[in-house]
């Protein structure tokens, strides 16, 4: 089979090795990416399977809590250029709609687009159409998530406009905690409050992985053992917030510090800028060469 040049740069930026190894890795695998990452880590090559570069298109993360305190909100819009995300109007569009998001938290973003936007009547979606005609770009409302607690306190970070997190702690009523946790999270990027809500299915995965490298190191079946139930210890704290060493203080991890505050992490959310966006950056050279053949 025909292996493509596309095919093994994304195999290159998943794992970071060599462009001959991905090809044989490629072929062995038939062509199928997500097979040769696991052989390739199987084998040592590809220590982890490293996330592709994220493109961040451009806009602006914002987070709007109620006076009470039991209620956030962050909301992302995104731009097409970082001087429109600048720009009063856009900036007042932002704050505007969280406001809006904070006081009738809607259910999905269709629901969002619905919300009459001023005291006329208009929706948010009528209100972006008009933006996007005044200031001769694309806007788009990407996500939002609402957090509420009742008997708890909700924490947040903004860390510019471009990263932010929200958290609900139920049953403490420590909000510095909160924000530092928030702030953790920005820093640290859990996908999972506990290792409990982690998939079997990842677990073995990540299990069979270890135990092949560890099986290929040659050392004793004892040591070997212990290799794969670390390395799997590892993996998991990696990824859970409760188990995460605390950003502030890595001598103690999140877990302590909730127990100590005698709270729980009800959930948290952690949004990026233009997280999974893909731009398409063309040459200008290209363009303005195809415009004159085509003239």
């Amino acid at each position: 089979m025909v292996i493509t040049a596309k095919s093994v740069k994304l195999l290159r930026d998943r794992t970071g090795a060599g462009m001959m190894e991905c090809k044989k890795a490629l072929v062995k695998s038939s062509g199928n990416v997500d097979s040769a990452v696991e052989a390739m880590r199987k084998s040592g090559i590809a220590k982890a399977d490293k996330k592709l570069d994220r493109i961040t298109s451009e806009g602006l993360i914002v987070i709007n809590t109620s006076t009470n305190g039991k209620v956030v909100v962050m909301l992302e819009i995104n731009s097409e250029t970082d001087f429109v995300a600048k720009t009063d109007i856009f900036v007042d569009f932002v704050n505007q709609l969280s406001l809006r998001v904070l006081s009738s938290q809607p259910r999905d973003l269709e629901a969002l687009m619905a919300l009459p936007f001023n005291d006329v009547g208009d929706s948010v979606e009528t209100i972006r159409r008009a933006l996007v005609s005044k200031i001769g770009e694309n806007v788009q409302v990407r996500r939002f998530v609402v957090l509420s607690v009742d008997d708890g306190v909700i924490g947040s970070y903004l860390h510019g406009d471009r990263m932010g997190a929200i958290v609900a702690l139920t049953g403490g009523s420590n909000a510095v905690l909160a924000k530092d946790i928030a702030m953790h999270i920005v820093a640290s990027r859990p996908q999972v409050i506990s290792s409990t809500e982690l998939s079997a299915e990842f677990l073995e995965k990540e299990r069979d992985i270890l135990a092949t490298q560890a099986i290929n190191s040659g050392k004793p079946k004892a040591i070997i053992n212990e290799m794969i139930e670390g390395g799997m210890q590892k993996i998991v704290n990696n990824i859970s917030l409760l188990g995460q060493p605390f950003v502030k203080n890595s001598d103690v991890i999140i877990e302590d510090l909730i127990n100590e505050a005698d709270a729980s992490i009800k959930a948290f959310n952690f949004f990026e800028l233009g997280d999974g966006i893909e731009i398409t950056k063309g040459s200008f050279a290209a363009e303005v060469m195809s415009q004159a053949r085509n003239d």
